[in-house]
């Protein structure tokens, strides 16, 4: 018989060695029988998307990777880069943008009609569609959410291979949602290396300066 806590003062009775395993309220604990948390008898949905297929385990936290998947080792440079430029509809025709040179560009147009129009825009101009959706890109892509998810689960290197797929490795960061997530990882990993240098403290991250590279020097070294 095994007690199973589902809160506080609820308690099971786990009768697993039964033909058919029986389950029945406890009025309280027993000390002679092992505690199970509520957690343990039920499957992690982690596993669950790992067995349906809807998630590999290089988008898990590492930890839960190895626990889940033993021996599991990460592959390199997740996620997978674009294949290809992506389509922007630009003033009635189909352009492309791309990464060239380390730096997501417009395509379609040569560079004196991109310079005449983002001094247009800074003059207050309607912006050129193409340079519209690099700007989308650099302050709140579509993949923030990924990006934000593998910070959270210190998957630093994929966060960063995701940015600069999608950006180029040579990008300068506008303000925007995407600098702001990139920004408050590393204020937590100086925070975090303060802490165990027994430092306590310290001057913040300068936010003077109006855009951010991609991977901001010895910021994201192990």
């Amino acid at each position: 018989m095994i007690t199973v806590r589902l809160n506080a003062g609820r308690w099971l009775a786990l009768a697993p060695d039964e033909p058919t395993p029986v389950l029945t309220a406890a009025p309280r604990r027993d000390p002679t029988r092992p505690v199970l948390p509520d957690a343990a008898t039920r499957t992690p949905p982690d596993l669950d998307l790992l067995r349906a297929g809807l998630v590999d385990a290089d988008r898990l936290h590492p930890l839960v990777a190895s626990a889940l998947v033993p021996g599991h080792r990460r592959t390199t440079g997740s996620p997978d880069p674009a294949t290809g430029p992506r389509l922007v509809e630009c003033r009635g025709a189909t352009h492309r943008i791309g990464v060239v040179d380390g730096v997501l560009v417009p395509l379609d147009h040569d560079p004196d009609e991109v310079r005449r129009e983002e001094l247009l825009a800074e003059w207050g101009g309607p912006p050129l569609p193409c340079l519209r959706a690099i700007d989308d890109v650099h302050r709140q892509p579509e993949s923030l959410v990924d990006v934000r998810a593998r910070l959270d689960h210190g998957d630093t290197a994929g966060a960063v291979a995701a940015v600069e797929a999608l950006l180029g490795p040579e990008a300068l960061l506008r303000a925007g949602a995407l600098r702001d997530e990139l920004d408050a990882a590393v204020r937590r990993r100086l925070a975090h290396g303060l802490y165990r240098a027994g430092l306590a403290g310290g001057p913040a991250p300068s936010t003077k300066d109006g855009r951010r590279r991609v991977r901001p020097r010895h910021a994201f070294s192990r």
